[in-house]
């Protein structure tokens, strides 16, 4: 079945979105082993994943937490990490068009992942089950693997080994990779890989990804230099030409010269009595 007229079929919506929360959600085991390495009890570990929801924030406080962080700093250095979500709502805000009652909920699920789905998508409704699965799908299967895995820490061993705290990550990548067609995109996220992998070994877990957004007001504030040193030269018929001068009226004469102009308003009286209108 296709979704509207132009838009993707739902079953193809429903299978990436699975994809993705099948493979984001598997996440949930190393961030529930983490946690309890850091010394948070299982019932806490499983409120940060079902009130919080935000694997980066999530991993950003219990890293914290691990290296002898003070909680507080460690709190709010998740919380500054997650207020990008608040910039996803505001765009999906539009895209999903959901009823009032409805928001609060859905709210919880604005991430990483629903959000690369969601804008993926080529209708409103393709984007609604995008977001509706995605984040179902994860949102169950992180709360699950994060109770298993804080419950099964000890034979669990190293995350490490298993590779599963870079699978998140690296389904994201791979949803936002054909995002980026400019030069301008492209250039706002090799800056922001370089800043965020460079400041990592310097900088406390979750500060490099805040430092790595200041990579796209930079960009767009030399393009914008750039267009404005350029724009001057753009209009007319020569190198010196200016906007003003290729918007200069012409003048009486020249308006006037030839046997082919137009009539003006006061040559003679104009019929209005009928004509077309």
């Amino acid at each position: 079945m296709r979704s509207e007229e132009g838009g993707k079929p739902d079953a193809a919506v429903v299978r990436d979105a699975l994809g993705v929360g099948v493979a984001v959600g598997l996440s949930g085991f190393a961030f529930g082993v983490t946690s309890a390495g850091s010394g948070l009890s299982l019932l806490q570990t499983c409120a940060l994943s079902l009130l919080v929801f935000t694997g980066a924030s999530q991993f950003a406080l219990v890293g914290a937490l691990a290296a002898g962080g003070n909680p507080l700093t460690a709190a709010a250095g998740a919380f500054f990490l997650g207020v990008r979500n608040a910039f996803y709502g505001l765009r999906l805000s539009q895209l999903l068009a959901l009823p009032r009652a409805v928001r609060p909920f859905a709210a919880q699920w604005v991430i990483d992942e629903t959000t690369a789905v969601a804008l993926a998508q080529p209708t409103r409704r393709s984007v609604r089950i995008g977001f509706t699965v995605t984040g179902l799908s994860l949102y169950l299967l992180w709360n699950l693997t994060t109770l298993l895995g804080a419950a099964g820490a000890e034979a669990i061993g190293d995350t490490d080994a298993w590779g599963l705290d870079a699978a998140g990550p690296a389904v994201f990548l791979a949803l936002l990779a054909p995002m980026l067609k400019t030069t301008t995109e492209r250039t706002v996220a090799g800056i922001a890989v370089l800043l965020g992998l460079g400041l990592l070994p310097v900088l406390p877990a979750g500060v490099p990804v805040l430092v790595a957004a200041l990579a796209a007001p930079a960009v767009l504030y030399v393009t914008g230099r750039r267009r404005a040193v350029a724009a001057p030269g753009a209009v007319g018929d020569g190198p010196d030409a200016t906007p003003e001068a290729a918007t200069e009226e012409p003048s009486a004469a020249a308006r006037d010269d030839g046997p082919g102009a137009p009539a003006h308003e006061n040559d003679g009286p104009v019929d209005m009595s009928g004509g077309d209108r």
